[in-house]
């Protein structure tokens, strides 16, 4: 893995996210519970393509977000920053921070995701306030690199915002449109069940629908999954490492008890990290 240093734009620093997905292929973004620049740097060993920094419902912090950035840049990947709400300041500053990609939640119809254009790109693409930030150091023409090199993202998660997907698709500087399967369960009044047959066929169906539109799809991808979104046409796909830190410990812990319990029982001794 190389990291990128010459563009039109001057040097580049990360976002694999972008490039994968002009390039037509699958971009994968790693989160997990810590919003650190040690996890972040953790993570880029494994080869993704971008960090979910999460700003919702996360530690996410603003004097955090320079370091994680950073950490992010010396693998190439791109770190993808969830704002806890349509608020054009923090979606400025969160760019101005270092954030190579904005996520926002909960977007219902084209005019929010449009507002998400406006707040996020500078003229004449947007109305994004001028303030150059750490990521303009010794780059040429910054903000026209800016405008080409940030990913917006949103987030649909009621029936009211799949019902408004084709109108959504069509935002100019949208790149991917998200359908989140934990918060739209919820919506339908499934809670906790994702994988709830009615559920399920509203996430697949959208998924194809954004996917055909020609903006790329996303969605959340447990193990396992991964071949079921593929084939409907994501493009970006949400993963985290808790899911195989629980694998990795129930596979240690199925091994400690066939070395040391007859008849592979629970194993009596502590298990220390």
């Amino acid at each position: 893995m190389t990291r990128e240093t010459d563009s039109a734009f001057g040097p580049r620093r990360g976002n694999r996210v972008r490039r994968r997905l002009d390039g037509g292929g699958v971009a994968v973004v790693a989160a997990g519970h810590s919003g650190r620049a040690d996890t972040a740097d953790f993570v880029g060993q494994l080869g993704f393509d971008g960090f979910w920094f999460e700003g919702e419902h996360g530690p996410a912090t603003w004097d955090a977000m320079g370091d994680v950035s950073r950490a992010c840049e010396l693998w190439g990947m791109a770190m993808m920053y969830r704002v806890r709400t349509l608020e054009p300041s923090l979606v400025a500053r969160a760019l101005t921070l270092g954030a190579h990609g904005i996520v926002v939640p909960q977007v219902q119809t084209a005019r929010e995701a449009a507002e998400l254009v406006a707040a996020a790109k500078f003229a004449p693409q947007g109305r994004r306030g001028v303030s150059r930030g750490r990521r303009s150091y010794g780059v040429r023409d910054f903000f026209e690199g800016e405008n080409a090199d940030t990913v917006l993202v949103v987030q649909l998660e009621d029936p009211k915002g799949l019902a408004n997907i084709d109108e959504i698709v069509e935002v100019p500087g949208i790149d991917v449109v998200f359908v989140a399967p934990n918060d739209l369960a919820q919506a339908m009044g499934h809670q906790g069940d994702p994988g709830h047959p009615d559920v399920a066929e509203a996430i697949d169906h959208a998924v194809s629908r954004i996917a055909d539109s020609g903006v790329a799809a996303g969605t959340f991808c447990a193990p396992g999954q991964v071949d079921r979104f593929v084939s409907l046409g994501a493009r970006f796909l949400y993963t985290s490492y808790d899911n195989w830190i629980v694998e990795g410990a129930r596979q240690f812990q199925a091994e400690l008890d066939l070395a040391t319990v007859p008849g592979g029982g629970s194993p009596t001794a502590a298990i220390v990290s």
